[in-house]
């Protein structure tokens, strides 16, 4: 996992100034195409939130985050007790009604030591339509000191009923972002030695990533032709 963001300082820094103004909207969707760490800074966001109260809070300057401090091993591990995740299995088709209702619970539950509860629901384009109407019930009217974050990949569409009851954000991110990125995931320029096209065709930092490993464990050349 990377623990610096990229690309998205000016927005970041945004919704950390809302949060400490008790102004951040308690239902966010962070709209996107697929691979461009929407989950990510959706992580950021609870690590900076849940270290405040730890010996080493986030590092705003850097927009970085320590992975060891016990919230982050705690949310990874997906036993936080104020932070529930939910999102597509590998071997089903849709987020189950099943994870609504165990969500519905923990909505349900009181906050430990009284700091706000967070739910995040990443691939929500994947809700069929019994778990959509359920979580519409639950975010209609969310429960005291709770936040939604909700997670989409823009080129599937989410039902408008869904997206009008939250606040969207849309994200993007320009060229040097990526090739900062995947240079930094490998730490050496490679993003040079990659072909115009395949850089064009799959333009999202965490596809192309993928790609490369893959091409790297197959012996395939990736890099330009001389």
């Amino acid at each position: 996992m990377n623990n610096k963001l990229i690309g998205y300082n000016e927005f970041f820094l945004n919704l950390t100034n809302l949060y400490e103004k008790k102004s951040l909207p308690n239902k966010i969707l962070l709209s996107g195409k697929k691979g461009i760490g929407k989950s990510l800074l959706a992580e950021h966001l609870i690590n900076f939130i849940y270290s405040m109260d730890e010996n080493y809070k986030y590092d705003l300057k850097n927009l970085e985050m320590n992975i060891d401090k016990k919230s982050n091993i705690l949310f990874q591990k997906n036993s936080h007790p104020n932070i529930f995740k939910i999102f597509k299995n590998y071997d089903k088709k849709n987020i189950e009604i099943s994870q609504i209702r165990e969500m519905i619970k923990f909505q349900n539950k009181s906050s430990f030591n009284d700091k706000i509860r967070t739910i995040l629901i990443d691939d929500v384009e994947y809700l069929n339509l019994n778990s959509t109407n359920a979580l519409l019930k639950c975010i209609e009217e969310p429960a005291k000191n709770l936040l939604f974050m909700l997670i989409n990949n823009s080129e599937k569409k989410i039902p408008d009923t869904l997206k009008s009851r939250c606040i969207e954000f849309k994200l993007s991110l320009n060229l040097n972002d990526i090739k900062t990125i995947i240079n930094n995931y490998y730490n050496e320029n490679i993003y040079d030695e990659i072909p115009n096209d395949f850089i064009t065709f799959y333009n999202s930092p965490s596809i192309i990533i993928s790609l490369i490993n893959f091409m790297k464990e197959n012996e395939i050349d990736y890099k330009k032709s001389d």
